[in-house]
């Protein structure tokens, strides 16, 4: 007798099944996952060794822990603005624009120790003080257009994939934080002054957020957007706020702990690397009839570091 009850279909999961999927998405939806990649991959080359690049500078503990806590504020306050943008210009403007404004922010990281010391008013604006200018700029894409990613993601994907959606940007995003960190580390093994192969870096980030921008303002489709008729302000903010559920209270003071206390360490790793442990990478690989010298310096060897971490991530998401 045969059995005629269907085999029940296997869930597969896991980074490859997330990507096999992706190539089945809607045009927007993969369009968006490209530039998110490319923006995510200047970011991960860029962001964790920031903080080392400010003290080469010559800013101090403070100005590092300073930047940080913009950094934090800008990332919370900026979709607000960013989202209501979207609804008032499109999505596809809105992250052109984005796009623009933070591949600038990464050209004044990248020209800032040209720059020099400059006197204005009896002050002296320091070489560093150009990376707080270009912090506000770069967060731009990342921050400014969280709202119009999930707009164009909802508008693009039929709803009983949207999950599917949401998940195959995201793993792009985290391939970009494996692969951001490891190139990052190869080019700043090519010049033993940080100062200069952070440069090289930020020139590579600049070149992916040029063509993030193209490549999403050519490629996007506008024909879906909708556009809003005006701003609705702060106080739908302080509305959101208070008609919040009272089951999501504690859980939003439990990750804001969570934060400041991963904040009160996160700039200053890579300084604990690079300039109190030092730690590097100095050995020989030998095979038959060859043999290999590495030689990595404190923040080459955290690059490779920060992309085994995120290649752990990926794997287990």
């Amino acid at each position: 007798m045969v059995d005629d009850t269907p085999e029940p279909e296997t869930d597969a999961s896991g980074p490859l099944e997330t990507f096999r999927r992706f190539f089945a998405l809607e045009r927007d939806v993969l369009v968006l996952s490209l530039a998110m990649f490319a923006f995510s991959l200047g970011f991960q080359m860029t962001n964790r060794f920031l903080p080392e690049y400010l003290v080469a500078l010559g800013a101090s503990g403070f100005v590092v822990g300073l930047f940080g806590t913009v950094g934090n504020v800008v990332s919370a306050v900026y979709p607000y603005p960013g989202g209501a943008i979207s609804d008032r210009i499109g999505s596809r403007y809105a992250l052109t624009l984005f796009g623009l404004v933070s591949t600038v922010g990464f050209g004044f990281w990248l020209v800032a120790p040209g720059i020099g010391p400059l006197s204005l008013a009896g002050l002296t604006v320091e070489p560093w003080v150009w990376i707080f200018v270009g912090l506000l700029l770069a967060q731009a894409w990342k921050s400014f257009g969280l709202g119009a990613t999930f707009a164009v993601v909802k508008q693009a994907t039929d709803p009983s994939r949207l999950a599917a959606g949401f998940a195959s940007t995201e793993t792009f995003r985290r391939t970009a934080f494996l692969v951001g960190p490891v190139l990052a580390a190869v080019l700043i093994g090519l010049h033993p002054a940080f100062t200069v192969s952070f440069r090289y870096v930020l020139a590579v980030a600049v070149a992916f957020g040029v063509v993030g921008t193209v490549v999403q303002h050519l490629l996007y489709d506008a024909s879906e957007d909708t556009i809003g008729g005006s701003f609705a302000g702060v106080a739908a903010v302080r509305r959101d706020l208070r008609e919040m559920p009272s089951e999501l209270r504690p859980l939003l003071v439990g990750d804001t702990l969570v934060r400041f206390a991963n904040g009160m360490v996160y700039v200053f790793f890579v300084l604990v690397v690079t300039r109190i442990y030092e730690v590097g990478l100095e050995t020989t690989v030998s095979l038959p009839g060859v043999s290999y010298a590495i030689d990595l310096s404190p923040a080459a060897f955290f690059g490779y570091l920060l992309g085994v971490e995120m290649l752990i991530a990926l794997l287990v998401m």
